[in-house]
């Protein structure tokens, strides 16, 4: 149940969080969005980039995405020269995805871009401030 005397201050966070999430997005949809390229690309492309020889399966349960939805952005990647897919040794019926080297650019221009910003944010909030705002984000992440 939602508390009554707190509904404006959960308003106000929520929008907070909105435009924030906006500001932290702005920059790498405008450099994926000259490539024809979208938000949905960006994920795909920094989870590979952060787990190299993620399998296919592996990246579906990362994302908390159907075979579907993950199909056709990951094809056009793997078709712009930006992700492989490799056979895995162990099992050759498994694909394992990793960053091609113009992937890697790409992909560390769009991150870069996002480190940047969440450091002016947590150098100008202070170290307990982003400490707070580390346990609110695990808290949000955990699995309902």
């Amino acid at each position: 149940m939602i508390d009554l005397d707190r509904q404006d201050a959960l308003r106000g966070a929520i929008e907070l969080l909105y435009f924030a999430y906006r500001g932290f997005t702005d920059l790498p949809d405008r450099i994926l969005e000259r490539r024809g390229l979208g938000r949905v690309h960006h994920r795909i492309l920094y989870f590979i980039g952060s787990r190299p020889d993620v399998s296919v399966r592996g990246l579906l349960d990362l994302l908390a995405v159907s075979k579907q939805a993950l199909n056709a952005p990951l094809r056009q990647l793997m078709e712009m020269g930006l992700v492989a897919a490799l056979p895995a040794a162990s099992d050759r019926r498994v694909k394992n995805l990793r960053l091609t080297p113009e992937g890697q650019r790409l992909e560390a221009e769009l991150t870069g871009a996002q480190m940047r910003h969440l450091q002016a944010a947590f150098d100008k909030a202070g170290e307990t401030d982003e400490q707070g705002w580390r346990a609110v984000m695990a808290v949000l992440a955990a699995p309902a």
